[in-house]
């Protein structure tokens, strides 16, 4: 089984190799014939401001686990320094603090951001520490869990992103710990990707795929191991949105197969199960259905209710504040799995975002 998945993201990564050869024949096309206008950048550089924020209220009441029953409330608030060097090419200096309410130093810590970023019509590279929104921020809660916002919003590695009319594929490498006498070494690398066969829908397939490899310190203890635990998610997709009453409207279906080994102890241990959910959105309001069935998850980062044999989960949502700048949320959660029909989780969550603001421009 772990073959099929290594395949899975070799298969992403030669797609995405293959269009970039193809892009770069096209450019050394393009310079040989003295035609260069759609490949030069734009050599007039500009420094720019960004800010946002994010304030949350997060209350769970979980049954099923009573350490996660718990409220999770606090704010975070990025600004940086984006250096535009030219149109493609971009460097962005900053820092991403969090205060949780009531906490004592105010701030819990506040991280760098500190990255490079190339983009042009087709690709997106990251290399440094820069924010998941918007990035890698859609994974399902089964893999990445949904508190990785409040307490990790950046990724500390590399991500390349590739876009075509009716495919994406991105990939990434996240440096969770690195290894000193005391301290294990633990990163996250993984790909997820989109391909719609006819560009007006509706069907569609989706890919997700994560590892993470968790080693030991460098002085080395007795018993400890290298443990490797990955997941594997493929679903297949239907998009009705904005034709029907309905502003949004989709239906997914497939299958989360996961994976665990300790080196030297077992070997790969696998489970899988379906998995199912539906969106509708109207006007300010939305609802969310997500239903697994299966053998029980084993994701170290994943919520940890998939690690049940069975769940469903029901989210009402209502945005009473929307701007081009603000944007306000009410959830009500509803949690069933075995033995535990009464879960439930109210969050308040308000984000607001400047966007990137230009204060100065040079010349070379």
């Amino acid at each position: 089984m772990i073959k099929i998945f290594y395949l899975v993201l070799l298969i992403s990564f030669s797609i995405s190799t293959a269009a970039f050869a193809q892009q770069a024949n096209f450019i050394d096309q393009e310079t040989a014939s003295g035609d260069t206008n759609k490949i030069s950048p734009v050599n007039t550089g500009s420094v720019d401001f960004h800010f946002n924020a994010l304030g949350w209220l997060d209350n769970r009441e979980y049954k099923a686990f009573i350490p996660r029953s718990r409220t999770y409330s606090g704010t975070r608030t990025e600004i940086d320094f984006g250096l535009n060097i030219d149109s493609l090419n971009h460097f962005v200096v900053g820092t991403n603090a969090i205060h949780e309410f009531g906490a004592i130093p105010y701030f819990l810590n506040a991280v760098p951001v500190a990255y490079y970023n190339f983009k042009n019509a087709h690709w997106l590279f990251n290399a440094g520490e820069f924010p998941r929104a918007g990035l890698i921020d859609d994974y399902p809660r089964a893999m990445l869990n949904d508190t990785l916002m409040y307490y990790r919003p950046n990724v500390e590695g590399l991500l390349a992103k590739y876009s075509a009319t009716n495919f994406t594929e991105t990939g990434w490498i996240d440096w969770v710990s690195r290894q000193t006498d005391t301290q294990r070494e633990e990163f996250l690398f993984g790909a997820e990707g989109k391909y719609t066969p006819n560009t007006e829908g509706p069907f569609y397939i989706r890919n997700y795929f994560l590892e993470e490899h968790d080693a030991g310190a460098a002085i080395l203890q007795p018993d400890d191991h290298i443990f490797d635990n990955a997941a594997l998610e493929i679903r297949l997709g239907l998009d009705f949105s904005h034709k029907t009453v309905f502003d949004s409207l989709s239906f997914e279906a497939g299958n989360l197969s996961s994976f665990l080994r300790e080196r030297g102890v077992t070997g790969w241990q696998t489970k899988n199960g379906f998995v199912f959910s539906a969106y509708a959105g109207y006007h300010r309001f939305g609802i969310l259905e997500e239903f697994y069935k299966g053998q029980g998850s084993i994701i170290y980062y994943g919520d940890s209710y998939y690690e049940k044999s069975f769940y469903n989960r029901l989210d009402l949502n209502w945005t009473p504040f929307l701007s081009g700048r603000v944007k306000g949320q009410f959830i009500a959660s509803f949690h069933f799995s075995p033995g535990h029909f009464n879960d439930n989780q109210e969050v308040f969550r308000v984000t607001y975002d400047i966007g990137r603001k230009t204060i100065a421009r040079f010349k070379d």
